[in-house]
């Protein structure tokens, strides 16, 4: 039987500030939740901060976005490979946005 996962994230909002006590918060708003996966995708700029502060929790992470793209000269984008690489484990795929 499938999983559930909860996932949510928090567009071009926050800063390292902020995002420490959403983080906390979070963290404290799932305790107990243990029948269901929960995870943030978070701006690109703090995944690397974000995986290191929840490397010891459950709350999983993710990015905002993946390129289609391996590789090449596609400025600003962020290919699955280099996600994979942080050890991402989520990406929200088709924004109506993007």
């Amino acid at each position: 039987m499938r999983g559930r996962l909860v996932a949510g994230n928090w567009k071009m909002h926050g800063n390292r500030a902020s995002n420490r006590a959403l983080l906390d918060a979070v963290l404290a708003g799932i305790a107990g939740l243990d029948d269901v996966e929960c995870a943030v995708c978070v701006p690109f700029p703090y995944l690397g901060e974000v995986a290191q502060r929840l490397a010891a929790t459950r709350l999983a992470w993710g990015a905002q976005n993946v390129s289609e793209h391996a590789q090449g000269a596609y400025t600003g984008e962020v290919s699955a490979s280099m996600l994979a690489e942080f050890g991402c484990r989520y990406v929200i795929v088709g924004h109506s946005e993007r």
